[in-house]
């Protein structure tokens, strides 16, 4: 039934049980984690990039912040693995597979695409309303603070939300450092799975029920990014 898949909360193919609830709620544990970290560093990245860099280092930090949206996620995993998750376990005092790790490699996995829709939504704020801030004696960070950003909040709300989109539908690097544990969040350090990460290690061998429910994940996810793009869309209009 739908109300047991949605809230059911064990998953356990073997018995037949295929709840999901761990799993949507690891999903997003994953996914806020991960904006909480990733977000300040990105739309500080843009701020920096539009309102403070020079020409000259400008040229040399836009491309390497883009050049880490090209590095493949299964990269990314392997660098969590073998640098983060010890440190991330001896912090915890666990084995250092869980939602602290993933947080850590995804916020750095969603900088680039937030960073540059957050300077295009800086960079379209006309020069003029920053000349006029300063003529009222305003300095440069309270010009950035109290009349550039606000200026650009929608913009920069939308490439949160697109940053959420990329963050939630992330598979290998998650698979690889959340622990896979279908149950729900105990802490930073203990593990836990997540939608995308169940469907990658379940697929190969699923039949019957089993193969159906993977498919209710894949159409769960598929609405849930569905929604995003609405909430861009909606966040646009009201821009407009």
């Amino acid at each position: 039934g739908l109300s047991d898949f949605l809230f059911g909360e064990v998953w356990a193919s073997s018995e037949d049980s295929f709840g999901i609830l761990t799993l949507i709620q690891g999903s997003f544990v994953v996914t806020f984690g991960a904006l909480l970290i990733g977000t300040p560093l990105a739309v500080g990245t843009a701020i920096f990039l539009s309102e403070i860099a020079s020409p000259r280092v400008r040229a040399v930090v836009r491309p390497a912040v883009e050049l880490l949206a090209g590095i493949p996620s299964v990269v990314y995993g392997f660098f969590g693995v073998i640098i983060v998750r010890p440190f991330v376990g001896d912090i915890t005092g666990g084995i250092g597979f869980g939602p602290l790790t993933a947080w850590i490699i995804l916020a750095i996995m969603i900088v680039p695409t937030i960073a540059a829709l957050s300077e295009d939504a800086l960079n379209s704020i006309p020069m003029g309303i920053r000349e006029a801030s300063y003529a009222m004696g305003a300095t440069t960070w309270q010009t950035i603070r109290k009349v550039v950003v606000p200026a650009a909040k929608i913009g920069i709300i939308d490439a949160i939300i697109l940053g959420m989109g990329r963050a939630i539908g992330e598979t290998m690097a998650v698979l690889m450092l959340v622990g896979n544990a279908p149950q729900f969040f105990a802490g930073v350090g203990e593990p836990i799975s997540t939608l995308t990460s169940q469907i990658v290690m379940d697929m190969s061998y699923s039949t019957g029920v089993h193969r159906t429910a993977l498919f209710g994940m894949a159409a769960i996810l598929f609405i849930i990014s569905m929604l995003l793009v609405l909430s861009v869309r909606l966040v646009s209009r009201l821009k407009d």
